[in-house]
């Protein structure tokens, strides 16, 4: 390289802090290591002189345009593949070979032309022995301008563009060696073939690359004893666009864009990579806050529905209570008086006429409760198993690569498979009757700690009709000890009122106590089924939450250096021959 102005210095220094910078940031986002060393190999070859790489198919003349550009034939020629490994043309003062690694040699060579450019010869494209063509890929992101050899016999062959298309993506500069024109017949036949590969190579890469043809083989035989041949073989060109348009501002504007054109296509492969995790995570998200919603409103609708069926059992307590003001209405007058001290006899009566069936409509209102508490929760949680199977099954196919997470996939799946093995865990056990028992033993236990009674094995209606009828035995029993006291006609209006306002502050307190007590406990168990979808959803919600911060911060820095990338290269290419 020449010794570059102050503004190139300054453009190479902070060209070379970004690449460090991102190589850093790509590892953090799990880069392939091959790609973490294509770019420090990128970076590194900033200080390196200006590599022309050779490529295209074994046979279409490479090593044949090496020997011409040079002069001699120092590289094997062929119709079988020759080239094995990668080797790189330099400078020296003698002739010498050294292996630098396994399929890598560096050929050391007293051409003048080598003092300014490396030459690198790869294996053919599609050379049956596939390990070249990997040497080969692999090479290319180290290129600052690639000569992409093609013969007029077989141009432009669909391994060819395939293989054009992976330079295209490197962000690399082409130019087109259409080799062999000595095998056509005339100008006609050259301008059709010129005209073909022009029209799929500017189809593919986007721009219309420079095009050469040439005939290697003519051109050596004229630098070699020949030369007659030499403007028949229409090497001239090619050698001056070589030797001349590639001045020193331009290999240090290619020098410079190679490596820009590396991370380019690095930064474009893991933003796309995390834009596709962070598309699923977008779906994941919906998929919560659907789950969420549905939670709210079942758990809206439920407690309506819930406040209702309290409300009857309510309505049945409110009904023997008016049952209880009319009995007492009927009973405390003058002319049952002789009834009203018979204790045992207005109890019974009490009994049948005011608490009647309550405790058994209060029990069935109860076990209805069950039954639609037990039945919502199953409901419930078939739909959260079928929502996130529906979800499962959208993306059982899908690869989604690892940009910023190497087990995104893996962890992902293992949590939607653990959200559905638990629901399904849940339907397929889930006994109603066991549910049920288990409900209402725990609410009869809950109704007699809080009223002070024990309650044993007894069930919620043997319960309620030992509270009814005590209370029922205390109201009449006041009723009788006051008659019995003071017997005059005062005296029966004073009972009467006395005897509905304790049975009214009694039942107010056996329906305040039962209807509270059962609201609590069966708001705990609406709260616990609740509870546990949330905890079978929460490590997968706690990873999509994760892993979106992380997806956000991701496309932002590779964001950020796509316009960091975009900035170096404008300033680049606005580089003029001084």
């Amino acid at each position: 390289m020449k010794i570059l102005n102050e503004t190139q210095e300054q453009v190479l220094q902070r060209e070379r802090n970004f690449l460090n910078d991102l190589r850093v940031d790509l590892a953090a986002y799990n880069a392939s290591k091959d790609d973490l060393e294509t770019l420090g190999r990128s970076i590194s070859q900033l200080d390196d002189l200006f590599l022309l790489v050779m490529v295209g198919e074994f046979n279409a003349g490479k090593s044949a345009v090496i020997n011409a550009l040079l002069g001699q034939k120092l590289l094997k020629e062929g119709v079988t593949p020759t080239t094995s490994k990668i080797n790189i043309l330099r400078f020296g003062e003698t002739t010498s070979h050294r292996l630098v690694e396994e399929n890598q040699e560096v050929i050391l060579l007293p051409v003048d032309l080598l003092s300014e450019v490396s030459i690198v010869d790869t294996p053919g494209t599609n050379a049956i022995i596939r390990q070249h063509e990997e040497l080969t890929r692999h090479f290319v992101p180290r290129a600052d301008l690639v000569l992409f050899i093609t013969s007029v016999d077989r141009p432009f062959t669909e391994s060819e563009r395939e293989f054009m298309g992976q330079i295209r993506d490197w962000g690399k500069k082409v130019v087109i060696v259409l080799n062999k024109v000595d095998l056509l017949q005339d100008d006609d036949e050259q301008a059709q073939v010129e005209t073909f590969v022009r029209d799929n190579a500017s189809e593919l890469l986007g721009v219309t690359p420079e095009i050469f043809t040439v005939s290697a083989r003519m051109a050596l035989r004229a630098k070699t004893g020949e030369p007659a041949l030499w403007e028949h073989s229409n090497f001239g060109v090619l050698e001056d666009y070589i030797k001349n348009t590639l001045d020193q501002i331009s290999q240090v504007r290619l020098k410079f864009l190679n490596p820009l054109g590396v991370a380019g296509h690095l930064v474009d492969r893991y933003y796309q990579a995390a834009q596709a995790q962070r598309d699923v995570l977008d779906k994941d998200m919906e998929l919560l806050g659907n789950v969420s919603h549905q939670q709210e409103v079942y758990q809206s609708d439920k407690q309506k529905e819930f406040d209702l069926r309290m409300a009857e059992i309510d309505n049945i307590f409110y009904e023997m209570e008016q049952r209880g003001d009319e009995f007492f209405e009927e009973r405390f007058r003058l002319a049952r008086v002789l009834d009203l001290v018979k204790k045992d006899r207005m109890q019974e009566d009490f009994t049948r006429e005011v608490v009647a069936d309550v405790p058994q409509r209060v029990e069935n209102k109860v076990d209805e409760l069950i039954d639609w508490l037990v039945e919502s929760d199953l409901r419930q949680w078939k739909a959260v198993t079928s929502y996130v199977g529906e979800r499962r099954q959208a993306h059982k196919d899908h690869i989604i690569g690892d940009a910023l997470n190497e087990n995104f996939n893996y962890d992902r799946s293992r949590l939607l498979d653990a959200i559905g093995r638990e629901a399904d865990n849940v339907v397929k056990n889930y006994d109603k009757h066991i549910a049920t028992e288990q409900i209402a033993f725990d609410a009869q236990n809950a109704v007699a700690a809080s009223l002070a009674v024990e309650v044993g094995a007894v069930g919620l209606g043997t319960l309620i009709t030992a509270l009814a009828t005590t209370a029922a035995a205390d109201v009449t029993g006041i009723v009788a000890a006051s008659l019995v006291a003071v017997l005059g006609f005062f005296i029966i209006p004073a009972s009467r009122r006395k005897a509905k306002k304790d049975l009214h502050e009694r039942l107010g307190n056996l329906r305040k106590s039962l209807v509270s007590t059962l609201s609590e406990e069966f708001e705990k168990e609406m709260g616990r089924s609740l509870k546990n979808i949330d905890e079978a959803i929460e490590p997968y919600s706690r990873f999509v939450r994760t892993e979106t911060a992380r997806s956000e911060e991701a496309l932002e820095e590779l964001g950020e250096a796509k316009r960091e990338i975009e900035e170096l290269r404008t300033e680049i290419n606005s580089w003029q021959i001084e």
